[in-house]
């Protein structure tokens, strides 16, 4: 029985593998281009989603602030009690729901956009509602979740926070941003005494 169970736990990194590649190969060149440019050149950067995809967007906002990139991450259930006043005219808010229905996020694509924000809709569905309200849309593909039931989000946040990744990749080298500007706002840790050793 143990081994039964520790196979099905290792079978996660095939299952998580394979959703990344899916990814890969359906992310339009153009729109995420597009994304990189808007985010390399927003005076502020607003994120938001719900559960494990909220928890994602958490992490890219941080990934924005390390390479200078002012961002934050808005809750939904804030954002529509005036959180989106962070939100101004060409600033971008990215929202992020696998299938692209989640109720919380619509009003605040349609929100950002009516106030002259660009929104970057990360989804599955390309022919969603948030696809729909979305100025740009990058495309994940889960082939499936880990769990034995395909209910938890488990490679849904993997696909995701890749996609974060290889934006937060990007841009820093859209921008130009260098590994000593870094060592200025990250002083802490294993990493800072090693960008601050010299």
């Amino acid at each position: 029985m143990k081994n039964e169970i520790y196979e099905v736990a290792m079978n996660a990194f095939k299952i998580e593998s394979e959703s990344l590649l899916a990814t890969a190969e359906v992310i339009d060149s153009i729109e995420f281009l597009r994304a990189v440019e808007v985010l390399s050149s927003a005076e502020r950067i607003a994120s938001s989603g719900c559960g494990h995809s909220g928890i994602a967007c958490q992490h890219f906002a941080h990934l924005m602030c390390c390479i200078e990139r002012p961002a934050r991450f808005i809750s939904p259930a804030e954002a529509v009690h005036g959180g989106l006043g962070f939100v101004q005219k060409r600033d971008v808010m990215v929202l992020a729901s696998r299938g692209g229905k989640t109720d919380e996020l619509l009003p605040i694509a349609d929100i950002c956009r009516s106030k002259g924000a660009v929104v970057i809709g990360i989804t599955e569905n390309l022919d969603s509602p948030l696809a729909q309200k979305s100025d740009i849309v990058i495309a994940m593909k889960i082939t499936r979740e880990c769990d034995k039931y395909n209910c938890q989000g488990t490679t849904s946040f993997t696909v995701l926070s890749a996609i974060f990744d290889a934006l937060q990749t990007a841009v820093l080298e859209n921008t130009g941003f260098k590994n000593e500007e870094f060592a200025v706002i990250h002083p802490g840790g294993a990493v800072g005494k090693r960008l601050n050793s010299k």
